[in-house]
């Protein structure tokens, strides 16, 4: 007798449905069946392209291994049930939904180029997609995708080398593959420092050699902040100038990878000790010229700044997932108190730091707390009496200034504290002020500047308490630490803050 079957099968994070031909013997059909779900398992999770499945809303269901790779992920957890808008992987990503919908009104595409952001960074991809039936309904779709973006940068002429092949001899790791395989593929084709492949397969050799050597993450500060207010155009030239500037810095005794966006992995194989570490760092962050710089742009100019963790093998760690994983957690370190700084791990200090420590609050949880203790008191000295200790620990700061209407400044937590900051309101031209610096405020404010300057304020985020057009005061955080780095997050919290004072 003949019959159709279908089959569903759970792969890792995917659910599919594969049609089996018909048999009448039981027995070859449950082998076929067995086969084809395993020849599935095997073609899909060890193929190059990043393939996905949604359903019929254009909600993941599932992804395969490379495109979790792809874009960072440990899991599918992360994405399934959301749409690619949810994702925000699309700068414009109107165009990516009518693609979609004219798939799951039966219509396949192939081969349409477009763009996604991975790691804050415009990646140019190609992609396929054909709709997913049960009988004659569609029920969702199927697609794939490949990266283009380094395939196009080369054939614009756009490829950029730091590292000949004479360099890369010096190295045991890559003095035969580089007869094997071309610096096109081993470099990054924008920076030209090496890919991320190839510098996570470099740190594997120097440990399988048993080679000491210092691993770096550096992650560049409020990168997002420059691609979205210069262009991309303005971040590329971010990237190229820092990665430059790295190679140049490390030259004879270490290499420079790009991990992705606006990550990079510093390989140094001579400065292993603690006073080195201390002295490398010191001369990276003050005279290299690679960071805590300013870059010029064609509209504009911006500060760039960054954040490294760092840990040594082997006195630190004698694997490669464990070293990874200090220099990250030295990395969350160095953001939790301000960014713009570099963290050295040290057992004695930071082995019993865990991430979920470093990252104490999510942004929602932070301003969840802060409205459930204003809500608690009346009146604006009231409420910020209630909620500074929170703001203090949340922003990471020692204190928490309020400037009334008159323009007399009070620090909340310090009732004899008092000083006139009355041109503050030249200085506010918008609700938020948190430049990198303080020359802006010497110039436009300079009573407030010299209060700031008293008290030994090196940094200050600012921001209005108003209702329509009448101004009720101004929220002032200061940080002794005048290489301070303010977060978007941070930003929002204290204006966040505002609004709610902004109705007393």
């Amino acid at each position: 007798m003949s019959c159709g079957t279908v089959l569903t099968h759970k792969t890792p994070d995917l659910k599919v449905n594969i049609y089996s031909q018909a048999f009448t013997d039981q027995e070859v059909l449950k082998t076929n069946m067995k086969m084809t779900v395993e020849l599935f398992d095997s073609i899909i999770n060890t193929s190059q392209d990043c393939v996905f499945w949604k359903d019929k809303e254009r909600r993941f269901l599932g992804v395969n291994q490379a495109f979790l790779d792809f874009y960072g992920f440990e899991s599918a957890d992360i994405l399934i049930g959301k749409t690619d808008e949810e994702m925000g992987w699309h700068s414009d990503p109107e165009p990516f939904k009518r693609d979609e919908l004219r798939v799951l009104a039966g219509r396949s595409t192939y081969k349409v180029q477009g763009k996604c952001m991975v790691r804050d960074e415009e990646r140019d991809i190609i992609a396929s997609k054909r709709p997913l039936y049960d009988g004659d309904e569609v029920i969702g779709l199927v697609g794939s995708f490949v990266d283009i973006t380094d395939v196009l940068r080369r054939s614009l002429g756009d490829s950029k080398v730091l590292y000949t092949i004479d360099i890369l001899r010096k190295y045991s790791y890559f003095d035969k593959l580089v007869d094997e395989v071309g610096l096109n593929e081993i470099t990054d084709p924008l920076t030209g420092v090496l890919s991320r492949p190839y510098v996570v397969k470099f740190v594997h050799s120097l440990i399988e050699e048993q080679r000491p050597f210092t691993f770096s993450m550096i992650d560049l500060d409020n990168f997002k902040y420059i691609n979205d207010y210069f262009g991309h155009e303005a971040g590329d030239k971010v990237l190229t100038v820092v990665a430059s500037k790295l190679a140049k810095y490390t030259e004879d005794f270490g290499l420079v990878g790009r991990f992705g966006g606006d990550e990079f992995l510093l390989i140094d194989l001579l400065h292993t000790s603690r006073e080195e570490k201390d002295g490398f760092f010191e001369k990276l962050y003050k005279e290299s010229g690679a960071l805590s710089v300013n870059v010029e742009f064609d509209n504009g100019s911006s500060f760039i700044a960054a954040t490294t963790g760092a840990a040594s093998f082997p006195y630190d760690a004698d694997s490669f997932d464990d070293l990874f994983g200090k220099i990250d957690k030295m990395l969350y370190l160095g953001k939790s108190v301000g960014r713009n700084c570099y963290k050295i791990y040290d057992n004695d200090k930071h082995r019993d730091i865990k991430i979920i420590n470093v990252s104490k609050y999510g942004v929602y949880t932070s301003m969840s707390r802060i409205r459930a203790l204003t809500e608690e008191a009346e009146g604006i000295t009231a409420k910020l009496t209630a909620v500074a200790p929170l703001i203090t620990e949340i922003l990471l700061i020692d204190d928490i200034y309020f400037i009334d209407p008159d323009g007399v400044m009070h620090a909340v937590n310090n009732s004899s504290f008092s000083a006139d900051a009355g041109d503050i309101g030249k200085l506010m031209v918008d609700d938020v002020f948190n430049d990198g610096s303080l020359d802006r405020v010497q110039k436009e404010s300079p009573v407030f500047y010299s209060v700031l300057m008293e008290h030994c304020l090196g940094l200050v985020m600012v921001t209005r308490i108003r209702k329509q057009n009448e101004i009720k005061g101004y929220l002032v955080c200061a940080a002794k630490r005048n290489n301070r780095i303010w977060q978007e997050n941070e930003c929002a919290i204290l204006y966040y803050l505002a609004g709610l004072l902004s109705d007393e």
